[in-house]
């Protein structure tokens, strides 16, 4: 990943409720389609210019091959409101985030993909099998209405679970039943996603199922897919994570984190 600064310079009067919207806007356009990363882009004002600091998962995340419909239009926006496309400063790498999938870097395709989060990353929840890492969602087709929204939408409430069961106070057992259960309405729009993904990429796609509890290491091991109901059990550990994988179901999952070495 990489640290960012964009440059919004004004090239006439403007307001500064004007320059805030659509500067807000078009961070939010950036982030649906996955060219920048996180909530959170701390921008300062200037005399006659605006700055915002970003995370993105390539040097090249902002060129204009990667934007959607949405992007170009806020842009345009960008313009309305007094201000200038921004100028790109790459600052560096981000020595704390995740490094992103080799396979686009090297003009390589993955062997199969996954979607994957938690509450403590804030990459790409697209993960590629071979490497275990994140993809950066623009290099893929998008998945509904011209950019990635859906996906960035499907994980923001995927870590709002994942936190409320990691605190373990408050909706703990509805959070879980969302992230670890093949009926639950966070499952059927994950799923969605990634047959789509799937069929939009040619690519195998995956679905992560979170699970924790159980009765004993031995009846977590036996467990059998919670979809088909097949073997699915792998013979080592996949990324260190990952010890069930059903091909048919397209689902992975791992062993019971109270029982997992």
């Amino acid at each position: 990943m990489y640290i960012v600064e964009l440059c919004f310079e004004c090239y006439r009067d403007t307001s500064l409720g004007d320059a805030e919207r659509a500067i807000v806007n078009y961070l939010d356009m950036l982030r649906y389609q996955g060219q920048i990363l996180g909530r959170e882009f701390p921008t300062s004002m200037h005399d006659g210019y605006f700055v915002s600091r970003v995370v993105c998962p390539e040097q090249d995340s902002l060129h204009p091959d990667n934007q959607s419909e949405q992007v170009k239009l806020a842009e345009q926006q960008l313009n309305q409101a007094g201000l200038l496309a921004p100028k790109l400063q790459l600052q560096g790498a981000d020595l704390l985030s995740d490094s992103t999938d080799p396979c686009g870097q090297q003009g390589e395709r993955p062997s199969w993909m996954m979607l994957y989060t938690s509450f403590l990353h804030t990459c790409s929840p697209l993960r590629c099998g071979d490497h275990f890492a994140p993809i950066p969602l623009y290099q893929l087709p998008a998945v509904a209405n011209g950019d990635q929204k859906q996906l960035i939408k499907w994980q923001e409430d995927w870590e709002a679970c994942d936190q409320l069961q990691m605190n373990g106070s408050i909706a703990e057992h509805a959070a879980l039943h969302e992230i670890g259960e093949v009926g639950s309405r966070l499952y059927r729009r994950g799923s969605d996603l990634a047959k789509r993904l799937e069929v939009l990429s040619g690519i195998p796609t995956y679905y992560y199922l979170y699970r924790v509890g159980g009765l004993s290491a031995a009846e977590e091991k036996a467990r059998p897919c919670p979809s088909c109901g097949g073997e699915w059990a792998l013979a080592a550990p996949l990324h260190e994570i990952f010890d069930f994988k059903c091909d048919s179901c397209r689902l992975v999952s791992n062993l019971s984190w109270d029982f997992k070495d």
